[in-house]
């Protein structure tokens, strides 16, 4: 059954592994750009600007755990 309001009702499913999306291929955003290349300068990762979307979101996950900043606000 479908629920009423998907967008607020999300499924478990809706955070979609990066290897099965469609557009994990094409360049990656902007924004993940931004937020990547910041992380990569507190964690001394080198920024490759080449990434895809799948690619550059796998590492923003395992950088973020790695992130000093970040372990300090939780």
């Amino acid at each position: 059954m479908m629920s009423e309001n998907p967008k607020v009702e999300a499924p478990s499913n809706a955070e979609k592994d990066p290897d099965t999306w469609t557009t994990g291929g094409e360049p990656m955003t902007g924004a993940q750009a931004s937020y990547l290349q910041t992380l990569c300068e507190e964690t001394d990762h080198p920024f490759d600007p080449e990434l895809n979307k799948a690619d550059a979101s796998k590492l923003i996950d395992e950088l973020q755990g790695k992130s000093k900043r970040l372990k300090d606000a939780s």
